[in-house]
């Protein structure tokens, strides 16, 4: 398989596994491609899955069949030999024609693609020629491992959608398929050129009506004094011409019709230049009425001037009268495909624009269809665009208004993965082209992303909408209950949409609250109730309502509610999804956290955990009390997002902490740290070479007694430095690689730190972001800090409200330490040889010390302990020898060494002679330890302050 680029940039290999794994796709792939992979994924899509649903129940005599059979049959004869296979598929995806250059091909497919019948639209067969073409309405290609199904990745396919020339409806899609070895640029023209030809075939079984209106509008042009030759087909007008750009003149075109008068319009294409479509009256022998739509493209250079393609009558007509089938005269269908009616409105789209500019001589067709001559001006190109009658005409204008409206629900519909906006957007998208007012109603555990057990009792309003505001509708927020009669109970019952066109005659939506709809009866007359459902859950009710229009709402209009409501539920219900695994991912993350702050002296703390907004990550800080009344302060970011990410945040973090309760220095807690990630991937069988690695981390330790910060810090963004006088620096630590790299040291650096200085510990959440450049945000941290007056819960505040992001894209997570001082007169400090005698000298002025602090009823335990400890660095370890006392919110003993032999307690025996000095520091103390120092060991002994 491939792993490279295939030819013309088609999506390479990588790409895809990386889609399939969850990672994020921005390049590399067709944006075509991207979205269909997308919605593959929405609807839950496998990519091994090798069965194709299959239909029986499709018509082998339809319009498509009867235009392609012939088509077919020639493009087998001129691909004979070869490896390409040929399908023709309705409108629904489901194949319907089936030819092969070689007849052992078939043998090779599954014995269900063998016959026609088998469905390969895209929401059951993923990202193929077929689905591809149905859902972007143009030629597709898809080209190996652009198919989301494995059992495509070595294929390549071209698909063509075949439309009713006379509808614009598309009837089928031409796909051509053949090995990724076979691609030639050269297909495209052979495709188009076969689908050309089945829409010709599928005009030539067009309406008599429509033929009619079509003959005596070409007859009366062929006539004119001018001796104009209209030509058959604008579908391009140019051939530059955008798609959306052939729609809009259509669309107009369709308007015109439906006015059924002599009219002009001018329409603005996107390239800037001007068209004028001008309507004519037109009557056939059997006095069948009319219009005729002409385009006009004045002011086109010499070299722009499309050639004249004249056409005999009969050429674009295709088959004889007697093969046209569909019977006159209009028959509405529903909603949501185009109605029969359009078949008698014939829509040119094939063809080139035919030339005038020679035989008018200039000539330029004014607003009102009448002729100008000036001499001189550039000549003007004109084409037939549409025939239609008018009533015919408001029919098709209706569909298409309604098509329109379903093709604008994927693009205004699931924006964001919140469930209310989501909400939002489908009333915003339905007010007001199919209702004046919408309501939408959810039970209280979709907001919050679970399933509702019951949803019928446990409804809020989350969304009222209009065309205007003061109608008496209930509040967002507020408790819906709804009475068993009322329409949108029975819409929730039937799981289908529920018309009430007349609410005065609507019995059980006015039983369920009389003075309420009575005032609601003031202002809507219709209403169309459809429930929200989506892979079997229901997620809640939409109320459409009419007011303005005196129509009611019918039974077109509750199709289109309906097939709106079905839309709107899957990105509805996509979003709950995302907000249940949101909410558990948060839950965890938050658990994983500190809940409090520990009692310490050394620092005020203020902290702030902000998640994203798509996603929750693993930013994480902590705050651990270290011996001798300093702090530890940590601040990290495990790459990632979701609940991996947040476990191993924890994991992360509980190694931190314990690193750092062991007294290491902040460098060497770094690299045990990284030493834990690189041993975590390698554990990990699921890491596939990627794991935790790149994980980031700032670790300080603040000393109150000599006011000295000590930082190291591994791929992490610097601290920030508020001093006393409203001044901010970011101090230069060394960098340091990102965790789980291994191989490079990491080095500390010592910072002063005045008392009231504040210390800010920040994820790079804070600083990045696509919309900024980071200095801007870093001076506007500047600005945040340069107030000391502030509080640390103050400074937290303003931080995420002027620096963060109001819509982050990453974690953040912010620490902010005000440093505090030991006084002085606080801390006592002893210097003494290695001489046993100079004990007792030491333990009386401890006791004198203590009864200046007034604590002397901890003088006994504090004097047998510095007693054990000053006589155990005398015997074991090596001098000069310092005692410290720290009184602070407890009483800390130190006694100092220049040994590195470390102290270990055990049990002694009865007949041992020593062993018990340290025994008993233990159990007179509330903790002890040994820490260490470049000139030798530190022995603590902590004594709690409580009963004194």
């Amino acid at each position: 398989m491939s792993t490279g680029r295939a030819t013309g940039g088609a999506g390479p290999v990588r790409f895809r596994e990386r889609f399939l794994q969850g990672e994020p796709v921005e390049t590399g792939v067709r944006t075509s491609i991207l979205n269909s992979w997308q919605r593959c994924r929405s609807l839950d899509l496998s990519p091994d899955q090798a069965d194709l649903p299959f239909r029986d129940d499709f018509d082998p005599d339809g319009p498509i069949v009867h235009a392609a059979l012939p088509v077919l049959d020639r493009l087998q004869s001129r691909f004979d030999g070869t490896s390409m296979n040929i399908s023709v598929a309705d409108a629904g995806g489901t194949v319907v024609l089936r030819r092969f250059g070689e007849a052992s091909l078939a043998r090779t497919l599954p014995a269900i693609q063998r016959v026609p019948g088998f469905v390969f639209a895209e929401h059951v067969a993923g990202t193929n020629g077929i689905g591809l073409a149905l859902a972007e309405r143009r030629l597709i290609r898809v080209y190996g491992a652009e198919h989301f199904a494995e059992r495509s990745q070595g294929s390549a396919c071209r698909a063509l959608p075949v439309r009713d020339p006379l509808s614009g409806r598309i009837e089928g899609v031409l796909c051509f398929g053949y090995p990724r070895s076979a691609e030639d640029p050269a297909l495209d023209s052979v495709i188009r050129k076969a689908a050309e030809a089945i829409e010709r075939r599928l005009l030539g079984q067009s309406s008599a009506r429509g033929r009619a209106l079509l003959r005596a509008y070409l007859d009366a042009g062929a006539g004119t004094a001018a001796g104009l030759h209209r030509g058959i087909g604008v579908d391009e007008l140019a051939l530059e011409l955008h798609p959306r750009d052939r729609s809009v003149l259509v669309g107009k075109a369709a308007e015109l019709i439906a006015l059924g008068i002599r009219a002009a319009v001018d329409v603005h294409l996107s390239d800037g230049r001007l068209v004028t479509l001008v309507s004519r009256p037109v009557t056939t022998a059997c006095g069948v009425a009319g219009i005729a739509i002409e385009a006009v493209l004045p002011g086109l250079s010499p070299g722009k001037i499309l050639a004249a393609v004249p056409r005999q009558v009969d050429e674009p007509l295709g088959l004889p009268v007697e093969r046209a089938a569909a019977p006159d005269g209009p028959q509405p269908e529903a909603a949501h495909a185009a109605p029969a009616p359009e078949r008698a409105t014939v829509t040119v789209s094939s063809g080139h624009l035919a030339g005038a500019g020679q035989a008018r001589g200039g000539m330029s067709v004014a607003a009102d269809g009448a002729t100008d001559h000036r001499p001189g001006s550039p000549p003007s190109q004109t084409g037939l665009v549409m025939v239609g009658e008018p009533h015919v005409g408001t029919y098709a204008l209706a569909a298409r208004r309604r098509l329109e409206l379903l093709s604008e629900v994927s693009a205004r519909i699931g924006t964001t993965l919140d469930v209310r906006r989501t909400a939002q957007e489908l009333a915003e998208t339905a007010v007001p082209r199919l209702a004046d007012f919408v309501t939408i109603d959810l039970p209280e555990a979709v907001l919050r992303g679970e399933e509702s057990a019951d949803p019928g009792s446990d409804l809020r309003r989350a969304v009222v909408h209009g065309i205007r505001d003061g109608l008496p509708f209930s509040p967002v927020g507020k408790r819906v209950d709804y009475g068993p009669t009322t329409p949108q109970l029975r819409c929730l019952a039937s799981g289908q949409a529920v018309l009430e066109p007349d609410l005065r005659a609507a019995a059980g939506w006015l039983a369920q609250d009389p003075e309420h709809t009575g005032q609601l009866l003031g202002h809507v007359h219709s209403l169309i109730a459809v429930p929200l459902v989506a892979r079997g859950v229901v997620l809640g009710i939409v109320g459409f309502y009419r007011a303005q229009d005196p129509a009611p709402f019918g039974d077109d209009d509750r199709s289109l509610a309906q097939e709106l409501a079905n839309r709107a539920a899957l990105s509805i219900d996509n979003a709950r999804r995302y907000t249940r695994e949101r909410t558990m991912v948060l839950a965890l993350q938050r658990s994983l956290l500190p809940h409090g702050l520990p009692d310490q002296d050394a620092v005020e703390v203020a902290h702030r955990y902000l998640p994203a907004e798509s996603d929750v990550g693993g930013d994480w800080y902590d705050v651990v009390p270290l011996s001798g009344t300093r702090v530890g302060l940590f601040v990290g970011d495990v790459v990632g997002h979701g609940m991996l990410s947040a476990a191993t945040m924890g994991r992360l973090r509980t190694a931190a902490r314990s690193f750092a309760e062991l007294d290491f220095p902040p460098d060497e807690v770094l690299t045990h740290l990284d030493s834990l990630v690189q041993r975590l991937d390698r554990d990990d069988p699921d890491s596939d070479g990627a794991g935790i690695i790149g994980a980031t981390c700032l670790y300080a330790v603040y000393d109150p007694t000599s006011q000295r910060c000590t930082m190291a810090r591994a791929g992490h963004p610097p601290p920030a430095l508020a001093h006393p006088d409203g001044t901010v620096s970011f101090p230069d630590l060394p960098a340091g690689p990102p965790l789980g790299l291994g191989g490079l040291p990491f080095e500390s650096a010592e910072v002063h730190l005045p008392e009231d200085s504040r210390l800010v510990l920040y994820t790079d959440g804070l600083i990045e972001d696509r919309q900024r450049d980071v200095d801007e945000v870093l001076d506007q941290l500047r600005g945040a800090l340069a107030h000391p007056e502030r509080t640390p819960e103050e400074t937290c505040q303003v931080i995420l409200d002027t620096v963060a992001s109001a819509h982050p894209g990453d974690d953040i997570a912010l620490l902010v330490a005000r440093t505090h001082a030991l006084p002085p007169d606080r801390i006592a400090t002893w210097d003494l040889p290695a001489d046993p005698a100079r004990v007792s000298e030491v333990r009386a002025a401890a006791v004198r010390r203590l009864a200046e602090w007034g604590l002397d009823e901890a003088a006994f335990a504090a004097e047998l302990m510095l007693s054990e400890l000053v006589t155990n660095a005398i015997r074991h370890g090596a001098g000069p020898i310092r005692v410290r006392l720290l009184h602070g919110r407890t009483l800390i003993c130190e006694v100092s060494d220049s040994s590195n032999t470390a102290p270990h307690l055990r049990r002694a025996a009865s007949t041992d002679e020593g062993g018990r000095g340290l025994f008993l520091v233990a159990q007179l103390s509330q903790s002890w330890g040994t820490r260490y120092i470049p000139q030798g060991k530190v022995i603590w002994a902590e004594c709690g302050l409580a009963g004194v």
